[in-house]
């Protein structure tokens, strides 16, 4: 009998402490954005894992799942493109005078140094048989990632099967799978701020990344000497 009244006794004691439990998580509220801390973390980003996800969505734009793959898909895209486009900008500014020199061709820089943008100006010196190029190969690109959407099985957003240095861990290998996937989302999102800043930067100075901030594109001996010459200057 006394086995018993302590049996029910403790039953009762686990479901109110579950009831409890229940309670409190209701009350907590919904989780927060690792991202914007102050802000719900919106839902809909819980039915899928993506890589780089701190729960950022302010406005709400995903809404649905298929919108967030949409979504995924277009940040990778312009993450690849910025990539590219932060190491060619300055890459550009450095070489584009030397080789259209060695060509007997007309440079695309300005007078400042400075590459074409929409915002520098300057895209009319470039070819339109160039432009018509990259667009060319920008829809075919495109063309072949919806193909893959459409008929590869655990499509991942951006996968378009390009690894020709077999960097892309093997299949059983899912946790160095998320590193690489994780590393190309965070390098891209920094290159879509850098190639941003370097539009805004160009445009308000008048003058080109790599002369307005030649200590990260000159060789680390001549950072270093510069430096030190001018700190003897000030000593003296």
């Amino acid at each position: 009998m006394q086995f018993r009244q302590i049996l029910a006794s403790s039953s009762s004691t686990l479901l109110l402490a579950s009831l409890i439990i229940t309670n409190v998580n209701a009350l907590a509220g919904p989780q927060m954005s690792q991202a914007v801390p102050f802000l719900a973390r919106p839902k809909v980003l819980d039915q899928v894992d993506l890589a780089g996800d701190v729960g950022f969505d302010p406005l709400n734009l995903a809404g649905t799942v298929d919108n967030l793959m949409e979504m995924r898909e277009a940040e990778i895209k312009h993450a690849r493109l910025a990539m590219l486009a932060a190491a060619g900008w300055p890459i550009s500014e450095l070489l584009d005078n030397k080789i259209a020199s060695a060509l007997n061709l007309s440079s695309t820089l300005d007078a400042a140094d400075r590459v074409p943008s929409l915002l520098n100006g300057g895209l009319d010196k470039i070819s339109p048989l160039w432009w018509g190029f990259c667009v060319g190969l920008t829809a075919a690109i495109d063309l072949y990632g919806q193909k893959r959407a459409r008929f590869v099985a655990d499509y991942i957003p951006g996968d378009l099967g390009f690894d020709p240095f077999g960097l892309y861990p093997e299949e059983m290998d899912e946790e160095g799978r998320k590193r690489m996937q994780l590393a190309e989302v965070k390098h891209g999102r920094i290159a879509m701020l850098a190639v941003t800043g370097y539009a805004i930067q160009e445009a308000v100075l008048k003058e080109g990344v790599v002369d307005e901030t030649p200590f990260f594109f000159a060789p680390f001996t001549q950072t270093l000497g510069n430096a030190l010459e001018k700190f003897l200057q000030q000593s003296q």
